[in-house]
């Protein structure tokens, strides 16, 4: 088994667990994404809590989770590795080879990027995952816990609002890079494909977060008072 530690312990073998997480995290985005327009339904939020009930008891999507974490916490962990081996090896070499004019600055800040989407994660973890398994939500019509009206009074909260769509910013610039160098990472690099990847992780990119933020200010500019 040493062979797989010495693999997954060097900056190739580290570089490959980002990129096959960092896409199952894609499908992972574009699943919640799905889930989560059912807050646009006029219903006072009942089809968003039959999912949600859904989503927190049905016994596949709760091992399911499980991986998801796991997924989380390897590319988090190996991202700032990387990171962190990739700054002190070139500490000098990078100043000289004018990373400015060779990158756009979006790759070259993917841990700060990564950082400001770890912090949104926390607080949002906190505020509905938490709060919806191990808090006391009041039932609904449908006696499903009411997580529409905690989404709906959170969309409410002006520096709220704000964390969600600076974190969409940055998730969409850390997809934009992240999309292209899984692929590339992986070895799915050609002169004539390489264009339609780049193309299609940016139109994944700017979709998939614009869908996210599209949700906070729809809540926070135009959703009327919730009725009691």
């Amino acid at each position: 088994m040493s062979w797989i530690s010495n693999t997954f312990s060097s900056s190739i073998g580290r570089k490959v667990l980002v990129a096959i997480t960092g896409l199952f995290l894609c499908s992972f985005l574009v699943v919640h994404l799905i889930g989560n327009f059912q807050l646009f339904k006029n219903d006072g939020g009942a089809a968003f809590n039959i999912y949600s009930h859904f989503m927190g008891t049905n016994p596949v999507i709760r091992t399911l989770e499980w991986v998801l974490l796991l997924g989380f916490v390897f590319h988090i962990y190996e991202s700032y590795t990387l990171a962190a081996r990739n700054r002190a090896a070139r500490a000098v070499a990078y100043v000289e080879s004018r990373p400015s004019q060779n990158s756009p600055w979006y790759s070259r800040s993917m841990a700060l990027l990564g950082t400001i989407i770890l912090v949104f994660l926390l607080v949002h973890m906190y505020n509905f995952f938490y709060r919806a398994r191990f808090g006391d939500l009041d039932p609904d019509i449908n006696n499903n816990a009411d997580l529409y009206t905690l989404v709906y009074s959170s969309f409410k909260q002006w520096w709220y609002v704000l964390l969600y769509v600076a974190a969409q910013v940055a998730l969409c610039y850390h997809l934009i890079h992240g999309f292209r160098s899984a692929f590339q990472t992986l070895g799915l690099n050609h002169r004539k494909y390489t264009p339609i990847i780049r193309a299609i992780g940016y139109a994944f990119a700017v979709l998939v977060c614009a869908g996210f933020a599209i949700m906070p200010l729809y809540f926070f500019f135009f959703k009327p008072e919730l009725a009691h």
